[in-house]
């Protein structure tokens, strides 16, 4: 049996984290230029969030199938595949003349780079013994960690310095330089081309697809169609329930599994794709909480956005490579424990902010919230796949990728929910105390006349311009008290996850008891 080349670790750990952090990146570099691309094609913004919608969708599908995929055609020749067609697909998104067009091509990018987050991964963790994990899984946590904060920032610079078909052209040179290096330096393992099925399961094939495709559809359009009260979001929620379920019976007892779902029966890996879907919850629904804030309540431009947003992305910068010293010298278990404390602490530090706030308010509590999620989801990653057999290790990156996506997709879909339900709520509870009885109103309502008839305004429409004043005064304080509101139950869902870490087999366990 030819064994695989043996290859400098980091150079095969550069070659895959590259690609990744290319497609994390692009799955919100579109956000802030979507008013642009609307603009451009003629069409309105809603209808342009299906550029987003639609990237989300066919990651969603592709990313559970990567590990069959992989036995079936070659890790390596898979991987190649998915760079040169997300490159290519970005190109051609660039060059789009159309809506239609560029969503056509961005569920092309979403097919083929779905692909690369698992496969990377998977790669990654072969390529070190379990002793030197820790250090990829760094390098790796930066990479998802501030892709998504970095995307923003950048989507938003070359949309106001050029234009909204730059953020897919800067796709062109990395993958270019991704594929080299893949080519180069990564192999398939001798094992894999045993594993391949000698059958296909279609029927867990379309499950999978129709089930993830309406699960994440319904996740996107849930808050725009106010969920359950429109029949669409009923019938997509009917579809995935029935499908997915249908599908996890399926591969229990079909005799070639798109995914193994025997992998579950590590102890640790369970724990593990239980947390990081709460991971992806809190991470990627205080990442979208925070812009909807300053955009709407302190009317920042998208690239200052980017800017505030940035000092995550820093703190997990900084400190993710001295979480992966950390965690060859330290029980993982007390790192993710850390982690999870620091995060719940950032949490609420930001559910005692005001609407007086100002940068530096901002700047500490995510300069902190990025080194609890280093110590949080660096060393958690390492730990959940510390048994898993080489064997099993494309499967069970392609669930763990999966499920924290979905995890990001479902609190994406609670925080903008949460946010608008309880702003609505607020504006009539402080409403209720803005009368022409209350004494504080009455001289706050006169205050303000005074202050527009001496600049001029008409005595006979201050009054009007006076109310209209106060009631805005009124939805600024209820869209901040939200926002304070969402944020103290991220940390409180962080506390209760802190039992749950010791359930993790200890890193020294060289039992495989499950």
């Amino acid at each position: 049996m030819n064994e695989a080349p043996q290859v400098n670790r980091w150079l095969v750990c550069f070659s895959v984290v590259l690609v990744t952090f290319m497609e994390v990146l692009d799955s919100t570099v579109v956000n802030v230029a979507l008013p642009h691309i609307a603009g451009s094609m003629s069409s309105t913004v809603e209808e342009g969030t299906w550029t987003l919608t639609s990237f989300l969708v066919a990651n969603a599908i592709i990313i559970p199938m990567t590990g069959w995929l992989a036995r079936q055609f070659g890790r390596k020749r898979l991987l190649i595949a998915s760079v040169a067609g997300f490159t290519i697909s970005s190109f051609m998104c660039g060059l789009a003349p159309t809506l239609a067009a560029l969503i056509v091509f961005r569920v092309i990018q979403g097919l083929t780079g779905g692909a690369t987050q698992p496969l990377s991964q998977a790669v990654m963790l072969e390529a070190f013994p379990p002793d030197e994990r820790g250090k990829a899984m760094a390098v790796w946590g930066i990479c998802i960690v501030t892709a998504p904060i970095l995307g923003p920032l950048v989507g938003g610079w070359l949309t106001d310095s050029y234009s909204w078909r730059w953020i897919f052209y800067i796709n062109i040179p990395v993958g270019i330089v991704s594929l080299i290096m893949i080519k180069a330096f990564v192999f398939d393992p001798p094992y894999l081309k045993q594993q391949k099925a000698h059958g296909v399961d279609y029927g867990g094939i379309v499950m999978l697809a129709v089930g993830v495709g309406a699960l994440q559809f319904m996740l996107d359009r849930g808050q725009q169609k106010d969920w359950f009260s429109s029949n669409f979001i009923v019938v997509l929620a009917l579809v995935a329930v029935v499908l997915l379920l249908s599908f996890i019976v399926r591969e229990l007892f079909v005799k070639n599994p798109i995914v193994d779902l025997r992998v579950f029966r590590d102890r640790s890996y369970t724990v593990g794709v239980m947390m990081v879907t709460a991971t992806g919850f809190v991470l990627y629904g205080s990442m979208v909480a925070l812009p909807i804030i300053l955009q709407t309540l302190f009317d920042y431009p998208a690239f200052e956005t980017g800017i505030v947003m940035s000092p995550r992305g820093l703190g997990s910068l900084i400190f993710s490579p001295v979480v992966g010293l950390l965690i060859s010298r330290v029980d993982g278990r007390w790192l993710v424990t850390c982690g999870i404390a620091l995060c719940a602490f950032t949490m609420i530090w930001f559910g005692f902010l005001n609407i007086n706030l100002g940068y530096w308010d901002l700047f500490w509590p995510q300069v902190f919230q990025g080194i609890a999620f280093s110590l949080l989801f660096v060393p958690l990653t390492t730990l959940a796949m510390r048994h898993i057999s080489k064997e099993e290790m494309g499967n069970a990156t392609s669930i763990f990728s999966l499920v924290r996506n979905m995890g990001g997709s479902v609190g994406i879909a609670a925080a903008t929910t949460i946010l608008e339900r309880k702003r609505q709520a607020y504006t009539n509870i402080l409403g209720a105390h803005v009368t022409p009885y209350d004494q504080n109103s009455r001289q706050i309502l006169s205050g303000l006349q005074s202050m527009l008839t001496t600049a001029g305004v008409d005595p006979a429409t201050a009054g009007e311009r006076a109310n209209a004043m106060l009631f805005g005064v009124v939805q600024r304080q209820a869209t901040m008290l939200s926002f304070i509101n969402l944020m103290r139950l991220f940390g409180v869902l962080f506390i209760v996850l802190l039992p749950f870490v010791w359930l993790i087999r200890s890193p020294e366990s060289k039992s495989h008891h499950r």
